[in-house]
């Protein structure tokens, strides 16, 4: 961003009105009338402000019938949406928090005048309902699994092993940090079927074990040498046996993920073929899952393969 993009983009920040309004836009889908509610202002005043973060390309609008539904652009400039980021992050404010706290009646109201599920049409995936959480839905899935052994590679606290426990005759957990294995272990202590253990990726220290399913998510970020992570998983998967990998997209985003000791800046569908093909696995799909709506807009990718058995020889 130049000097002058960045003063512009101050100019426009400054004024509180459109930081409340990209506060609450961030949060909901809302419309002139909605926002003019929970703001306690002219719907005028709040339109000529919308023009200006329109203009700057910060919010975007949707029709719906009569009715425009503004939100945040979340494909917006990534300097611009992380100075905003920013911004929203570090400020504590009466005033903010009084709008969020008026947000929910407004919503309400909404529904009760539209019927909730019209009103987030097409859109359903982003907006609350009681009861109805991404939880809730994998936990209901899960329901129909089998999943014979597992071995969950980087397995951190524990998380997957938890909800995938009750549907796998066993299942080991690796990770190579004590302090997130000791949590793993308190996570995961209620399941007799569920071993957490201390190890390196890059050499599987598992004795004649051997698994239906390994899984790799987000594991491979923090891999300094992914191809011989594939080469131990098809080591210990059984004939048949299946490996999920799912990681970050190739991405030039070095600043962002430091933080969290990533080792590498994820990867293509086919790279991850490749080395899957070369530990020789059969891939049976590699594609992309999902795409942040926040800047920088991170790429989630998923690659299934599987080990060859010996029925499958000629």
């Amino acid at each position: 961003m130049d000097l002058s993009t960045a003063s512009t983009a101050l100019r426009l920040l400054a004024d509180p009105t459109r930081v409340r309004l990209l506060a609450l836009l961030d949060r909901e889908e809302l419309t002139v009338a909605e926002l003019a509610a929970v703001l306690h202002l002219a719907q005028p005043r709040v339109s000529t402000h919308l023009a200006k973060l329109k203009e700057a390309e910060l919010v975007r609008d949707r029709r719906a019938g009569v009715s425009a539904y503004y939100r945040a652009n979340a494909e917006a400039d990534p300097t611009l949406a992380a100075l905003v980021a920013s911004l929203r992050d570090t400020l504590s404010d009466a005033l903010l928090r009084e709008d969020a706290e008026r947000l929910p009646a407004v919503l309400a109201q909404r529904a009760r005048a539209e019927g909730w599920a019209d009103t987030v049409a097409g859109d359903m995936e982003r907006h609350y309902s009681p009861g109805r959480t991404w939880e809730t839905l994998a936990r209901s899935l899960l329901q129909l699994l089998t999943t014979g052994d597992v071995l969950d590679i980087a397995s951190g606290d524990g998380v997957t092993a938890e909800l995938l426990a009750p549907h796998a005759h066993s299942i080991v957990c690796i990770d190579s940090s004590e302090r997130v294995v000791d949590a793993a272990r308190q996570r995961l202590s209620g399941f007799a079927n569920v071993d957490v253990r201390t190890g390196d990726m890059h050499a599987l220290d598992l004795g004649d074990r051997r698994f239906d399913l390994v899984l790799l998510l987000h594991a491979l970020t923090y891999s300094t040498d992914p191809q011989k992570v594939f080469a131990e998983v098809a080591r210990v998967l059984k004939p048949g046996g299946r490996v999920l990998a799912s990681t970050l997209g190739e991405h030039d985003h070095r600043a962002v993920v430091e933080p969290f000791d990533h080792r590498n800046l994820g990867f293509t569908c086919d790279a991850l073929v490749a080395m899957a093909t070369k530990a020789g696995l059969e891939v049976v799909s590699c594609e992309r899952l999902s795409r942040e709506r926040r800047a920088p807009h991170f790429e989630v990718i998923s690659l299934l393969a599987r080990k060859p058995s010996t029925e499958d020889a000629p």
